[in-house]
């Protein structure tokens, strides 16, 4: 019988990777709350509309990449290609827009899109976003690029360049798409099918396309910053003086243009060198129309999505840092039916003051139990006998050092062994001291 895999474009969390998934995702919301954003969940799919509404019925996303299903009568529902529409939605859905501002909220969550598969590049992947609503100023962009670059700088990341741009509001960039379609009008019959269409409906998409032939006529079309209002402008020079006096760097990217409709003025990507074409490893920026598309308001916004599976490539290209997983404290090794009851208390006794504890559950002998501990790399051992339970008291074995020392089973067993995981704690940071010391 055929086995059953898991489908093209996604891919299995399996125990020994889950420690780097830890690692980012406390490290990504840990530092979204010290900027005063709180964690927000959406549902996994919305209605269709909204993200024909919001990310653009002309964008690659709506045309290409959605997953669609029918419900019972003629609703249809779309897994999320990306996170900003539904918390957008829930946010207009919930009454945030009658609360203080600014609202900052930030979510870890799954998204879908029906993409060509590559390194990098799945059909189900994560992000880490964060959404700001409420302030127009440019200082609110500096402050959520901050936050992205915070983010990488504590996960270890070296090497990340900041690109940014501004395509503008609505009143500029009518003219700057009146340029975009005199420019490639003459090039109509070389661009792809999807682009002759873009090309009147809304031409700033050509910039985006992944055809190379595309690509190649858009390498000479004009730049959106040669277009921007006074208010664009003021509004990009301004972000640019805020980001220096951060001492983040930065280029002027003038073709970053972001695959969504719904942005306008600043957009900006946090670009990995070398490691490949998915280099991308955050984009964003602002979209001050999408709630007033959504609700009715004139309301500004901005927000970033973070790739986990990008993030997590990049940390492993540059052998960052990742917690340690965490090991057995102590594995209760037993022989006998009494031995292994005992076992089991004990080792309750511990788990409920938030100990690693594990004891034999296969019906093993005391060889393959031990054997056991030294593969799940368990701290310390204790081994339970007859003779053990006569005496009260076992010998505790360090499997680092190979040390033993006795150990009561009455009701000092979990201080005693407190003590002892300690004292092995500290000396291992006495250790870590002197070798630092020696080297310098």
């Amino acid at each position: 019988m055929a086995m059953i895999q898991r489908p093209k474009g996604t891919a299995d969390m399996l125990p020994a990777q889950a420690y780097k998934w830890h690692t980012v995702e406390k490290l990504a919301a840990e530092t979204a709350e010290q900027y005063g954003f709180k964690e927000i969940r959406v549902p996994t799919f919305e209605d269709t509309g909204l993200f024909i509404r919001s990310v653009g019925e002309t964008t690659d996303v709506v045309q290409k990449e959605m997953f669609t299903v029918s419900a019972t009568g003629d609703d249809t529902f779309t897994l999320r290609p990306e996170g900003t529409a539904g918390v957008m939605r829930a946010v207009v859905e919930n009454g945030l827009l009658n609360e203080a501002f600014p609202q900052k909220l930030y979510y870890i969550t799954s998204c879908f899109r029906h993409e060509n598969v590559q390194k990098g590049r799945l059909r189900e992947f994560h992000q880490f976003g964060c959404e700001m609503v409420g302030s127009p100023d440019a200082k609110a962009d500096a402050d959520v690029i901050s936050l992205a670059k915070s983010v990488m700088d504590r996960v270890g990341l070296q090497n990340i360049k900041l690109n940014i741009n501004s395509i503008g509001c609505p009143t500029c960039r009518a003219n700057y798409q009146k340029a975009l379609r005199e420019y490639f009008t003459p090039h109509r019959d070389t661009l792809c099918d999807t682009c002759k269409d873009r090309l009147e409906k809304n031409p700033m998409r050509l910039l985006d396309c992944k055809s190379p032939i595309c690509q190649g006529i858009a390498k000479d079309a004009p730049l959106i910053i040669d277009y921007l209002c006074e208010e664009c402008d003021a509004h990009f020079k301004a972000l640019q003086k805020y980001l220096s006096l951060m001492n983040i760097d930065f280029d002027i990217n003038p073709r970053i243009v972001r695959g969504l409709d719904y942005y306008t003025r600043t957009v900006f990507e946090f670009i990995a060198e070398g490691i490949g074409a998915q280099s991308t490893v955050c984009g964003g920026g602002r979209y001050d129309g999408l709630l007033n598309e959504l609700s009715g308001k004139q309301v500004p916004a901005l927000g970033f999505g973070m790739g986990l599976e990008r993030l997590i490539m990049t940390m492993e290209q540059q052998n960052c840092d990742f917690m340690e997983a965490k090991t057995c404290d102590l594995y209760i090794a037993s022989m006998g039916q009494a031995a292994a009851d005992r076992a089991m208390s004990l080792a309750m006794e511990l788990r409920d003051e938030g100990y690693f504890v594990e004891y034999d559950l296969m019906g093993r002998g005391i060889k393959p139990q031990m054997k056991y501990a030294d593969k799940i790399g368990s701290k310390f051992v204790i081994v339970i006998g007859d003779s053990e339970l006569e005496s009260g008291c076992a010998k505790l074995k360090n499997m680092a050092s190979g040390e033993q020392t006795d150990i009561k089973l009455d009701n000092t067993f979990v201080e005693n062994f407190s003590n002892a995981l300690v004292s092995e704690m500290f000396k291992g940071v006495e250790e870590e001291m002197a070798g630092l010391l020696g080297k310098e």
